[in-house]
């Protein structure tokens, strides 16, 4: 690589930065990467709205005092005053800016992340364009007022053109024209738009892909300095902040916590078919790189790039079932309902067979036993829930896509030595069996907040679990 390349963080040097979406999962780690590797930079313009009756201030600040800010804070305190709260939303026209901030933005930011998005498989069509979709053209809008716009990066995710067996790192033609959804989501009734949802999606498997697929098309149309960054199914971090940390419990960590707490006993699913994890930690990395070669490119076109594990690495669910179950009996989680088992099926009678047997019996069973004691029977409940959530996911459990990913390898190639160190993203260097057991345990620490001193109490349960499992299995033959 040509010595007058800047360094990410000498490219990096002296700008602000805005963000949609810090307060997420990915949006923290983001913070959390930008602060400690990019020494100079200037200042971190995060955008957060009114939640809940919480203020953005609070909730900034509610932010600072947890992981992986709080880290920040103890060692580095004079970093985090770089991070400078935006009141706004994005679903509002112009971002419901005050004038100052909005002046303040046009004036000083040179890139933006735009990560805010809502991930949710089961959104209504109009939520699904308000919040994903047109939340991404109020951004891009403000960007294209920006004096100093070097680096637009847009986060879609790698599944949202997942209707393609082949996933290649370019633009594909948008599934409709906005005008035409606007128009259907603004005059038309939600029980009209609930019935033409399907039709409406053309073979997408729900709203959320379906609004990233079209948010991508307005990044394409911008005219922007930009990149769309497409990570696959983002996971616990191999690194950074700390190994195994996560926040959230969405897709395979939700199976993974059900499974482990003996409430999931079956899933639709391919035991061979391949997975496709990535890292946060890796996907943030692959991200601020794709901004430095924005940056230093000026594309006419947005650079699309799958952040994406790839095929020199593969994990299959099968793996990942197996080194789940194994370490998640090694180090058993609190609040255990049974002992961890069941199975993976791709066979729809047999896996809906056991759903009643192993799902609903029991939970009826119990809960009756709980409502005789005079307790509030519940499991039923969570059995409801835990079979919709498996039922919005198997359609990415029992199909299997080839991911291109070229560009993520040629940009690690692109980077100097001691940038490719700083900001990893070879998914070659993981060890997923390590990798396993560091991400059962950030779940067990960080989601369900089970301090490691309770583990020895934990496996004294799960070998009661144990015994009585293996005196059901017998008892039913």
């Amino acid at each position: 690589m040509a010595s007058d390349i800047p360094s990410i963080s000498e490219w990096l040097q002296g700008r602000n930065v805005f963000i949609t979406g810090g307060s997420g999962f990915m949006g923290k780690v983001l913070i959390y990467k930008l602060l400690v590797s990019c020494d100079h930079l200037e200042n971190i313009f995060v955008l957060i709205r009114k939640k809940k009756d919480v203020d953005p201030q609070s909730r900034l600040q509610y932010m600072i005092k947890e992981n992986p800010l709080k880290i920040i804070k103890e060692k580095y305190p004079e970093k985090i005053e770089k991070i400078k709260l935006i009141q706004g939303d994005t679903t509002d026209e112009h971002l419901a800016l005050s004038t100052i901030d909005k002046q303040r933005l046009l004036k000083e930011v040179s890139i933006i992340f735009h990560m805010a998005a809502n991930v949710k498989f089961d959104l209504t069509l109009k939520q699904a364009i308000t919040i994903n979709t047109l939340g991404t053209k109020n951004v891009i809008n403000l960007a294209k007022e920006m004096e100093h716009l070097k680096s637009f990066i847009h986060v879609s995710t790698s599944y949202c053109h997942c209707n393609e067996s082949v996933l290649e790192e370019r633009n594909y033609p948008a599934p409709i024209e906005l005008e035409k959804i606007i128009k259907i989501v603004n005059d038309t009734t939600d029980d009209f738009q609930k019935a033409m949802t399907p039709k409406i999606l053309q073979g997408l498997p729900n709203t959320y892909a379906f609004s990233k697929a079209l948010a991508e098309d307005l990044v394409q149309k911008s005219g922007l300095p930009a990149g769309v960054a497409r990570p696959s199914i983002v996971v616990a971090s191999w690194k950074e902040p700390m190994p195994g940390w996560i926040d959230n419990m969405n897709g395979p960590t939700g199976l993974m916590v059900g499974a482990g707490k003996g409430v999931i006993r079956t899933v639709l699913c391919n035991y061979n078919y391949l997975l496709n994890l990535i890292p946060c930690d890796m996907a943030i990395n692959a991200m601020i790189g794709l901004a430095w070669k924005v940056g230093r490119e000026k594309p006419e076109k947005p650079i699309f790039m799958n952040i994406t594990s790839g095929l020199e690495n593969p994990i299959s669910w099968g793996y990942a079932v197996d080194t789940g179950k194994k370490y998640t009996i090694m180090y058993p989680f609190t609040g255990l309902l049974w002992y961890p088992g069941g199975s993976i099926t791709t066979l729809k009678f047999y896996h809906w067979l056991r759903v009643i047997l192993f799902h609903y019996i029991p939970a009826i069973f119990i809960d009756i036993i709980i409502f005789l004691t005079g307790n509030k029977p519940f499991l039923i409940r969570v059995h409801q829930k835990v079979n919709n959530g498996i039922g919005l996911i198997q359609y990415y459990t029992t199909k299997e896509w080839e991911f291109r990913n070229d560009r993520m390898k040629k940009l690690q190639l692109e980077l100097n030595s001691s940038d490719r160190e700083k900001f990893f993203m070879d998914t070659k260097a993981i060890s997923w069996d390590s990798y396993m057991l560091k991400y059962i345990l950030g779940v067990r620490q960080y989601c369900l907040k089970d301090d490691l001193s309770t583990i020895p109490r934990a496996r004294k349960v799960i070998r009661y679990l144990y015994f009585a499992d293996c005196l059901d299995q017998h008892s039913k033959y």
